[in-house]
């Protein structure tokens, strides 16, 4: 028997998947399943702190932005939850990321297409009828079986990123950011902690250890190499860098253009949110009253090197690189906020060879999020959240989520399903 054949398949089930099959629900001619291996929705499990907001207004959530009628929507979600009044007169913006998990998992249970519990183990293209097919396996039984589709969607996300030097030390001890909530109770029981790295996450981090130290007792240490611990970019005209507009501009960059201004980028994107700084400070200032000194410290311009273990504890050894002087720190555990990495998933390998791929090894991706190929494969690849070096620094950004779905079901179809916005933004990015 011939194994069943989609319109549209896709490859994991984060928020950008999943604001596809959201935004195709209601599209009828279009037959589309997407598969993820785990059990269940789960947006950064080991992030979801009490008090950790989305960076993102509610309206980014996974439809809003591209249909505001969808019955997908956060709103609809409050309603359905008998919530909306006690949103309303909350008056924030901002969610708490465990709401817009749970928000997504709602989203999730109420859509056929989404299969959780089954991994696509490989890929390939059949020329003959002219369709992609997919070999699965689901995790808990291990049956085996294949679908076919006319067009790929590849939304598997990011994974947690560990400098080559450091990654011998992963452990119970030694771990990712990603992590975290996992390990909370052997690090109340450390003497000494280090975290490591300066992002959102690290923040976050940062601020629940600060937060449990009295009552732990632990000496904490917070080392970056960056200059300083800084702020991200939320003024309203900097945050016009997150809209369609400046990703059509950034697109339409030459290739070494684009690499160039990605670098400089960083605060766009890659810094902490001022409540999570003012909250740290705030901390840091009241524990100093009357002289006091906590164990705390936070050191900027800090290259870690090694991490290697000493008598029963972890050293890490490091660098300071304005002033050229070599440092060590001791712990008991180390967080490693060292954030994340895209790239192809291991299910692509057998399609690897029909992908145009650029001088960097990176997908090539067009203006519509569809990779391109082979002229022998004549259905679309297309792909979410890997597209950072030719759409700009929005690309994992969940503002704009809704709108690269919308784009990718118009591109699908054939046909403007949903309108898309001419203009998003007041700053002309370019000179025409």
């Amino acid at each position: 028997m011939s194994p069943p054949v989609h319109d549209l398949l896709g490859v994991g089930i984060g928020p950008f998947n999943l604001s596809l099959a959201a935004l195709l629900d209601p599209v009828g001619d279009l037959d589309a399943v997407f598969f993820d291996q785990a059990k269940a929705f789960a947006w950064h499990p080991g992030l979801l702190l009490e008090g950790a907001t989305t960076q993102v207004p509610f309206l980014a959530d996974l439809v809003t932005l591209a249909d505001p009628t969808s019955r997908h929507s956060f709103l609809e979600y409050l309603r359905a939850h008998d919530r909306l009044y006690r949103f309303y007169l909350r008056e924030r913006f901002h969610l708490p990321r465990r709401e817009y998990d749970h928000y997504c998992r709602w989203v999730a249970g109420r859509l056929p297409t989404c299969r959780f519990g089954t991994r696509v183990e490989g890929l390939r293209w059949l020329d003959g009828p002219g369709l992609f097919e997919a070999e699965l396996t689901e995790v808990a039984s291990g049956r085996a079986s294949r679908r076919r589709a006319r067009n790929l969607v590849i939304g598997v996300g990011t994974t947690p990123a560990v400098p080559g030097a450091l990654a011998g030390a992963l452990g119970k001890d030694v771990f990712h950011a990603a992590e975290f909530l996992e390990h909370r109770e052997r690090l109340r029981q450390a003497a000494a902690v280090t975290v490591v790295g300066s992002g959102q996450s690290g923040a976050e981090v940062f601020l629940e250890l600060l937060r449990e130290q009295p009552g732990c007792g632990y000496r904490l240490d917070w080392l970056t190499r960056s200059a300083g611990f800084f702020p991200m970019e939320y003024s309203r005209l900097g945050l016009e860098h997150f809209t369609p507009d400046y990703t059509r501009y950034f697109h339409g960059l030459p290739g070494p253009t684009r690499d160039r201004l990605l670098p400089t980028q960083d605060l766009l994107y890659k810094g902490i949110d001022v409540e999570t700084i003012a909250e740290i400070h705030e901390l840091l200032y009241e524990r100093t009253v009357a002289g006091a000194e906590p164990p705390v410290r936070l050191l900027a311009h800090a290259e870690v090197r090694s991490l290697e273990p000493a008598g029963g504890r972890w050293r890490l050894a490091g660098r300071q690189w304005e002033q050229g002087r070599d440092f060590t720190v001791e712990a008991d555990c180390v967080v490693l906020a060292t954030g994340y990495r895209d790239g192809p998933p291991a299910c692509l390998d057998g399609l690897a060879g029909l992908v145009d791929w650029d001088q960097a090894g990176r997908y090539q991706v067009g203006l519509d999020y569809r990779v391109a190929t082979d002229p022998r494969v004549t259905g679309g690849l297309y792909v979410q959240n890997g597209e950072l070096h030719t759409h700009g620094v929005g690309a994992p950004d969940l503002g704009l989520g809704a709108n690269r779905a919308a784009t990718i079901v118009n591109a699908l179809t054939g046909r403007e399903v949903y309108r898309l916005p001419r203009r998003t933004a007041f700053t002309d990015f370019g000179v025409d």
